[in-house]
């Protein structure tokens, strides 16, 4: 049975990315996409690689009508704000915002400087990143979105902590470069192209919203994030530097790495010996649902250097979003999903 779905929020890069996996989904059919500012146009006069696609036209939010499973993509506050009224339009929900991440009100308060709207949905919301909460997004009715930068974090820290490797006493240092579709769809000062190109800037050195969201998922409680723009429309690569809590050596790292990997139909190692792609690097992932991980090891200090390269639009957005789909809907986990990527880009 297609199952008949709906984007709120659909004129922004997200929904835009949502609606470009939904309408090429096998089992999907999209039937309502929302828009305030854009309705009556259609799909393509907003995200034109859909053009030939849908004659599906944005209708504003009021107009939302019931469906099998919503998709809110919405700014960051507006999805908690009504999640009755979206609850009582859909069965199953997938909200790409940070609203319902974490699971403790106060942990939300702490990070997010102000009081969740809606504190008894939060424990209803499963965290929607399948490489750790698989089995429970099967059948769910409410999965959660996944901060990009925390993904790239994650996954880049999982293979050692699933291993036993991280010395927790000692700092874990992750320093994230992410391009400018992580501003969003809207435009503003910083995102200005003479104040945009060209830049590596720095706009979160301490205190990245993203760090509760990877103490949650990985037990750390030592790690500490920075971010930086870098000039990328889509992209993020988070390089962490962990200490071995015993002596390691390159061995016993490619058998963690393998470990996790091996279960993840998205997660590719990439170390290589020779050639320019011996590391991840977002730039080959645009598009791209994969999530690709690299290593090396300081045997003199201990020191690991773990790296993760995604598409923050796709694994750290709307991909990760149509992988919960898919989980929880009962379908093939990669269905619609196996876009490698382009090269040259």
């Amino acid at each position: 049975m297609t199952l008949r779905v709906s984007v709120v929020g659909a004129s922004g890069y997200v929904g835009g990315e949502l609606l470009r996996l939904l309408l090429w989904h096998p089992e999907v059919a999209v039937i309502q996409a929302t828009s305030g500012r854009n309705a009556g146009r259609y799909l393509h006069q907003v995200h034109p690689n859909l053009r030939g696609r849908s004659k599906v036209q944005f209708v504003h939010p009021d107009r939302l009508e019931p469906c099998d499973l919503l998709f809110l993509a919405l700014p960051h506050g507006e999805a908690a704000q009504a999640i009755e009224r979206y609850a009582g339009l859909a069965p199953r929900l997938i909200d790409c915002s940070a609203d319902f991440r974490l699971r403790d009100p106060a942990l939300y308060a702490r990070w997010y400087r102000e009081e969740h709207p809606a504190p008894a949905w939060l424990a209803r919301f499963v965290y929607g990143l399948p490489e750790v909460s698989r089995e429970a997004l099967r059948g769910v009715n409410y999965a959660s979105g996944v901060g990009c930068n925390a993904t790239a974090t994650n996954l880049a820290l999982l293979p050692l902590v699933q291993a036993g490797l991280v010395d927790e006493q000692r700092p874990i240092i992750v320093e994230i470069k992410v391009g400018s579709s992580e501003g969003g769809a809207t435009s503003s000062e910083s995102s200005h192209h003479p104040e945009r190109a060209g830049a590596v800037r720095s706009f979160a050195p301490v205190g990245h919203r993203h760090t509760a969201e990877v103490e949650m998922l990985t037990g750390l409680t030592n790690v500490h994030l920075s971010v930086t723009s870098v000039e990328l429309v889509r992209g993020a690569l988070a390089t962490a530097h962990v200490f071995a809590n015993r002596p390691v050596t390159e061995k016993d790292l490619w058998q963690a790495y393998r470990a996790f990997a091996a279960t993840q139909p998205f997660v590719r190692i990439v170390k290589e010996r020779q050639g320019i792609y011996r590391y991840p690097e977002p730039k080959i992932l645009a598009g791209s649902n994969f999530a690709d991980l690299g290593f090396t090891l300081d045997e003199t200090t201990g020191r690991i250097v773990s790296i993760c390269a995604l598409d923050n639009l796709m694994k750290g957005a709307a991909g990760s979003a149509v992988q919960c789909m898919n989980l929880m809907a009962g379908f093939g986990e990669t269905e619609g999903l196996d876009f490698p990527g382009l090269h040259p880009i």
